[in-house]
């Protein structure tokens, strides 16, 4: 029954996961639907197959103390959920890096009133062709983002349960577990989530230099191009 949960978790999971990736990449790059479910049985399996495998490895691991095993035990939806998620980018966002992602120049103070005067936007500006080394940038870039939205939430409140598990207020109401739990969980959100969300700008500015030899001298403002990440 516990396998049984932990499988229908994780397929929850990627299920979501497979939606936000679908719905926030860079959509100069369209994803087929054989593409997306293709991504979305491969995220899945893998992500079923970390927890279930964790869940049977821990108990297993008879040269650590028992105290130890109940961290890492406490530890596993954590593990498979990051990996999973880490992994889940890739597949979904994997034609971006192999076709490459628009990049644009960056535009100066003085660009931007002429744009304004001419009655036009930002988003009018041509893109100056697409970038598979930006594209690969901003696809690790979101996933590593993924594993650090999910850490705050997935690894604290855990482990400071375990630890007000062993204090004798709680020991005695156990009926407090659960709403203890949340608290720490709401806390975790609103105290850490916004900073692990922050950690790379959508729209990314990078040197022009640094990408393929045709975008080289073609940046704008200091010599930088524009990309949007996705989140």
């Amino acid at each position: 029954m516990q396998t049984a949960g932990t499988i229908a978790w994780q397929v929850v999971n990627q299920s979501l996961n497979v939606a936000v990736n679908y719905s926030n990449s860079n959509k100069s790059t369209p994803l087929s639907y054989s593409k997306i479910a293709q991504s979305y049985l491969v995220a899945v399996t893998a992500s079923c197959s970390v927890a279930v495998g964790l869940n049977s490895l821990v108990p297993r691991l008879r040269r650590i103390s028992p105290s130890t095993r109940l961290v890492l035990g406490r530890l596993v939806p954590f593990a498979a959920v990051a990996s999973a998620g880490f992994l889940n980018v890739f597949l979904m966002r994997g034609e971006e890096m192999r076709t490459g992602i628009d990049v644009f120049p960056v535009l100066s103070a003085a660009d931007k009133e002429k744009l304004a005067a001419e009655g036009r936007a930002e988003g009018d500006v041509p893109s100056l062709g697409k970038s598979r080394k930006a594209a690969t940038l901003a696809v690790a870039e979101t996933a590593v983002s993924r594993v650090l939205n999910s850490s705050p939430i997935m690894a604290i409140p855990p482990l400071i349960l375990l630890r007000l598990q062993r204090t004798e207020w709680l020991r005695r109401n156990p009926r407090y577990t659960t709403p203890v739990n949340l608290g720490l969980i709401l806390v975790t959100s609103y105290a850490v989530l916004p900073l692990a969300l922050a950690a790379f700008p959508q729209r990314q500015k990078v040197s022009a230099d640094s990408l393929e030899e045709e975008f080289h001298g073609r940046g704008g403002d200091g010599g930088l191009v524009v990309f949007n990440r996705g989140i």
